[in-house]
């Protein structure tokens, strides 16, 4: 994660327009989802459909179980963003014309055995493709999609460092703080103007 960079506006447009194949609806959602509501990978490959789908429709909050988490204390409920909502529809549309589907069918499905998710490294070489289409630079992986989350929604609470680590469900600042980008430039200009 240390390493790891969000990405900028112009960058997520040009990644979520990156995917193609088949599976390019399932990707792009995957992308959008991770980038809108800051889950992580493991997160987001454990969602099931009865997670994202009430009624034929995408729901407004999705709530990852206190299973999936990284430290397993409770589980987070996050407010899905229209463009996740409406990439999630597009695919789901999609999936259910590919296969049978129930609650208990992963979103991210794989297409080896039966509702599988696709593996981290899967979801790692699909986003890695995109990075290196675009001819992205820096080390960008899966964590970018929740670092970007991160910054942009520090970014517009107005530098709220105790709301972000709330969006987050961090339980100390300190790795909420973590996720933040530095402009080094912008650090170096105070200097010169102090």
């Amino acid at each position: 994660m240390k390493g790891c960079r969000p990405l900028t506006d112009t960058e997520v447009a040009l990644v979520q327009q990156s995917f193609g194949g088949i599976y390019a609806a399932r990707d792009r959602a995957l992308f959008l989802l991770g980038v809108k509501t800051g889950f992580r990978i493991s997160e987001l490959l454990a969602l099931r459909l009865g997670d994202v789908s009430q009624h034929g429709h995408i729901v407004d909050a999705i709530t990852v179980a206190r299973r999936y988490m990284k430290r397993k204390s409770e589980g987070r409920t996050v407010v899905v963003h229209a463009d996740a909502q409406a990439a999630l529809q597009v695919w789901i549309t999609q999936l259910r014309q590919m296969i049978p589907v129930i609650p208990q069918t992963f979103v991210f499905q794989s297409r080896k055995g039966t509702n599988q998710p696709i593996s981290k490294v899967q979801a790692w070489k699909i986003l890695h493709e995109a990075v290196v289409t675009n001819e992205l630079t820096g080390t960008l992986g899966t964590h970018m999609m929740r670092k970007t989350f991160a910054n942009r929604l520090y970014e517009r609470l107005g530098h709220d460092l105790f709301k972000t680590q709330k969006a987050l469900g961090h339980q100390n600042v300190n790795s909420t703080v973590q996720y933040l980008h530095v402009d080094q430039e912008e650090i170096n200009a105070a200097i010169r103007a102090s």
